[in-house]
């Protein structure tokens, strides 16, 4: 946790020649409910009043829901004490919609209360929701990148509204890569509730990644 971290993270990834191009237009209905709530340096009874603050909320929209808990102590939690709260939504296409809040790093800002945070996290959730598309507004630029690097063949994704960081990052392709994205406005109708939703279409620059494994 911020400030202190002490923490690692090990990153591995396969490597890629080439992107396929993806057709990304179907998110489906949420039928499940995933998170985790954790917890270093500070009492374990805070990410268990996480999960009861969220799940007051989140039992109105679906009943299941399972939140796991996360407590570590000792040498392996870090320099700093905090808690935070992951929630990730699944719906029956396979789409996953996430969001994702931690209390404020020690001497940094007001203290957070967990069951503030708990309810505040599960209506961010319900917001992605609200906005829906096959991707979260978090990680809309991510998809429009891997489209843009795809072969040359026509890719689709259905998007929620577009937030301020997405919209600027499509003038960044525009200015590195010379795509230009068909933005087609989808309204919300009466069988699906939520806001208006954007079909985002382009053809990949057809880039091939040069690295190779090394033995």
């Amino acid at each position: 946790m911020p400030p202190g971290g002490g923490g690692e993270v090990f990153f591995s990834c396969p490597v890629r020649k080439f992107l396929r191009p993806i057709q990304l237009t179907d998110p489906g209905k949420i039928k499940r409910i995933r998170g985790m709530a954790y917890s270093v340096r500070v009492s374990p009874q805070m990410a268990n009043r996480i999960v009861d603050s969220a799940r007051s909320i989140l039992n109105k929209f679906i009943p299941d829901i399972y939140i796991y808990t996360d407590h570590v102590k000792g040498i392996n939690s870090g320099k700093s004490p905090g808690f935070g709260l992951s929630l990730v939504a699944e719906t029956t296409n396979g789409t996953f919609l996430s969001a994702e809040l931690a209390s404020n790093p020690q001497g940094q800002g007001a203290a957070v209360l967990p069951e503030d945070l708990g309810r505040n996290c599960a209506k961010l959730l319900l917001e992605e929701i609200y906005r829906g598309g096959c991707v979260d507004s978090t990680n809309q630029s991510l998809a429009l990148l891997f489209m843009t690097l795809g072969q040359q063949d026509v890719s689709k994704v259905l998007l929620g509204p577009l937030s301020p960081y997405t919209i600027e990052f499509l003038r960044h392709l525009k200015s590195f890569f010379q795509i230009m994205f068909k933005i087609e406005t989808k309204p919300c109708g009466e069988e699906r509730k939520g806001g208006d939703k954007v079909l985002m279409t382009c053809v990949g620059i057809g880039f091939s990644n040069l690295s190779k494994t090394l033995k």
